[in-house]
């Protein structure tokens, strides 16, 4: 479906107007134990204005231009910066444009682009490269690539400001016939696409990324794993539905993340917390998702994921909503998982309940275990497929629905299999039937939870 966008001005005072009505929401619900606030843009260090302009309706590079990388100007300003200061990416009247290969963040330093000043990735492979070849094809081992920007064992770094971060996975990879999104399509046949990410953060606590706007990642927009102290506020992610493999942001591993006040636009999880490592205390509050997959948990839970909670969310377009995702090859436990407040329309797979992810089948030893996953003040609006799937006899799920509401319920397909539910206090007009499945409470009609000015059109940036 068509969407509808929002300018800069208007999504900054529907975002600054969120904030203040959510904070005393977010304090109340917030599973992140840090108290998180609003984040605030560091001062300078240093201005760098841009050398390149943006053609196309500010899409893609001159050819000539596609050489000339200001990856070595910007780095060196990150490595004389003082903690505490940030790096300024500034457009210069017509030059409004930076190019670049693979940064690497610094302690305590910011990097800032500034509104109106797009920083684009460059379409050479080989600037990427693990190894010699190891980027921009496709190949059994994968991860052959470096991102456009890097933090290992970093602590107080940032990406913040109101300009844009392009991966430009749709542009053709130079000296090559494919574009970093044809590789994904090509890896569907087997192997592993080698393709940059925007951002992959290891190691690092207590980093920001504040009202940027991530586009057309070659892979992964942000993946953050192995971390203490994650805040995205005021992120807007827009990439197309049908480019693969291009996750929003993947907190991973890690604890005490909050994603909030963000519009999430792309072609594969909005939000997917990937718990192959321990993953708790997550707050995704405030946010606006449009196509993708939803919002995930998942498909990795071995390391186990609890003391999670999403609230305040719109799900609008996507092919999946509410969703958690393993099987027996990475599953674990995923526990305290409470989802309040959420509207979902137009979404094929609204409620979607995963226990055997890609028809892994059950010959591993890593048996997924959903359980203490709450449903409240949830509402869905038009056809879709709720998939409630229990592991086995001995690792059911385990549900509970307060307030759940589907608006055109004639068009809902339920699936069910190996699942504990309860109904209530607040109705549920939802009948589920299926092998090894127990229902405690009646299905009844309520009055639906109010999704008035929760759609909200994409911004524009």
């Amino acid at each position: 479906m068509p969407f509808q966008r929002l300018t800069i001005a208007t999504e900054y005072r529907l975002l600054t107007r969120a904030a203040l009505i959510g904070a005393a929401i977010l304090a109340a619900h917030a599973q992140d134990t840090r108290n998180v606030t609003e984040p605030v843009i560091p001062p300078s260090c240093a201005v760098l204005t841009a050398k390149l302009a943006a053609l196309d309706g500010n899409k893609t590079l001159a050819e000539a231009d596609e050489g000339k990388l200001d990856t070595t100007r910007i780095q060196q300003a990150m490595d004389t910066c003082a903690q505490g200061q940030a790096v300024v990416l500034k457009a210069d009247g017509a030059h409004n444009a930076f190019l670049t290969g693979p940064l690497d963040l610094k302690p305590g330093v910011t990097l800032v682009v500034d509104v109106k000043t797009i920083l684009f990735g460059s379409r050479d492979a080989k600037v990427y490269e693990v190894s010699p070849g190891s980027c921009g094809i496709v190949s059994q081992a994968g991860r052959g690539c470096r991102a456009m920007i890097n933090g290992t064992g970093v602590s107080g770094a940032g990406v913040m400001g109101d300009g844009t971060i392009d991966g430009r996975g749709w542009a053709k990879v130079l000296g090559k016939n494919v574009s970093w999104w044809d590789l994904a399509e090509e890896a569907r046949k087997g192997g592993n696409q080698n393709c940059p990410r925007i951002l992959v953060l290891n190691r690092c606590d207590n980093f920001t990324l504040y009202r940027i706007a991530l586009k057309n990642s070659g892979n992964f927009h942000v993946s953050y794993s192995g971390g203490n102290g994650f805040t995205a506020w005021g992120v807007v992610i827009d990439t197309p539905k049908n480019a693969r493999n291009t996750d929003g942001i993947d907190p991973g591993s890690s604890t005490n993340v909050t994603i909030a006040h963000c519009y999430i636009k792309t072609g594969d999880d909005n939000v997917a917390i990937k718990a192959g490592g321990h993953c708790s205390h997550m707050t995704i509050a405030h946010n606006h998702f449009y196509t993708g997959h939803g919002m995930s948990i998942g498909s990795e839970t071995d390391g186990g994921a609890d003391t999670i909670r999403v609230s305040d969310l719109s799900i609008d377009g996507a092919d999946n909503g509410i969703r958690i995702k393993s099987n027996s090859g990475r599953g674990g436990k995923v526990t305290d998982a409470v989802y309040e407040d959420v509207c979902i329309r137009d979404t094929k797979n609204p409620i979607y309940m995963d226990s055997d992810y890609a028809h892994f089948g059950k010959s591993g030893g890593k048996v997924p275990w959903f359980t203490g996953i709450v449903l409240k003040d949830v509402r869905v609006q038009g056809a879709g497929k709720i998939t409630l799937q229990g592991y086995d006899a001995q690792h059911r799920l385990g549900m509970t629905f307060d307030n759940v509401q589907f608006d055109s319920l004639k068009d809902v397909k339920v699936i069910a299999e190996h699942a504990d539910l309860k109904f209530g206090p607040g109705a549920v007009n939802l009948k589920v039937v299926g092998e090894g499945v127990t229902v405690a409470g009646t299905p009844s009609s309520g009055k639906p939870n109010a999704c008035t000015d929760k759609f909200v059109p994409m911004p524009e940036r």
